[in-house]
């Protein structure tokens, strides 16, 4: 059963420019291994982040580096997840957390589905 849906939207340019100009918030954000990747890359997983938030109900709620996106066996992307988005996605019965990233003509989309048992 689906216990929530997320979809989040970044505009690519405006994201670089706002991690350029805030010193840390690459840190703040985002783990090791995610830090490096192209802004492009970056502003996608900002977007999985804040979709997970919103299929858990819970912006606002959750530490950033408790979730990190992995690209999986053949390029699929899924979360690890720890501490405080693991104890919200454990209230809600959400096991399965499904994951679609893109970006493309300067926008980075994601939508995450949360799904029980």
């Amino acid at each position: 059963m689906i216990v929530g849906v997320g979809i989040d939207v970044v505009d690519i340019e405006r994201f670089e420019t706002t991690v350029e100009r805030t010193p840390g918030l690459r840190e703040r954000l985002f783990v090791p291994g995610e830090r490096e990747l192209h802004v492009r890359s970056l502003a996608a997983r900002f977007a999985a982040k804040e979709a997970l938030a919103k299929a858990l109900c819970t912006p606002g709620n959750l530490q950033w580096q408790d979730a990190r996106v992995v690209t999986g066996e053949h390029g699929k992307p899924h979360f690890e997840i720890v501490g405080s988005v693991a104890d919200r996605a454990a209230e809600l019965g959400a096991v399965h957390l499904h994951l679609s990233l893109s970006h493309d003509g300067g926008i980075a989309t994601a939508i995450v589905v949360a799904e029980s048992a």
